[in-house]
């Protein structure tokens, strides 16, 4: 089967599989390194509240998104060849899962620890998730475009 006659369903299903196979132990390492430091930074300016932690949430969520994301793309070790295929042959829709995930988890972060309301959350959590989106996609495009060259 082709992927063009594949369903909507079928290649959300693939997207989502393509996702799991990133580095995601060295994800979480990078996000605790760089939200710690981040919650650092925040307590030496003097701000003491629960407000403080909503930055710091957001930093650790992106960079653990982006390096289990673009760690994926560029991994050469993948068990499932046919997986690794059709992520490389569409690199924006293998990327849509973790920017949607960085849009949620971040929105519910920005909601419970920062001061935003609902949609002041969500509007805060789409820039990072559009830019996780752009470099996910332009990473694999560049992958895409090489291995064809």
């Amino acid at each position: 089967m082709a992927h063009d006659e594949m369903t909507r369903r079928e290649n959300r299903q693939l997207a989502v599989a393509a996702a799991t196979v990133g580095p995601w132990r060295t994800a979480a390492g990078v996000g605790a390194v760089v939200g710690a430091t981040a919650l650092g930074i925040e307590a030496i300016s003097g701000s003491w509240s629960l407000g403080m932690l909503a930055g710091p949430a957001g930093w650790a969520l992106f960079f653990f998104f982006l390096v289990g994301t673009v760690g994926g793309q560029l991994r050469r070790d993948t068990a499932d060849r046919r997986l690794s295929r059709w992520a490389n042959d569409h690199p924006w829709r293998s990327a849509l899962p973790a920017a949607g995930g960085l849009l949620v988890l971040d929105t519910v972060a920005q909601l419970f620890l920062g001061d935003a309301g609902l949609f002041g959350a969500f509007f805060l959590s789409l820039l990072p998730a559009g830019l996780l989106l752009a470099i996910a996609g332009v990473v694999g495009s560049v992958k895409q475009a090489r291995r064809k060259g």
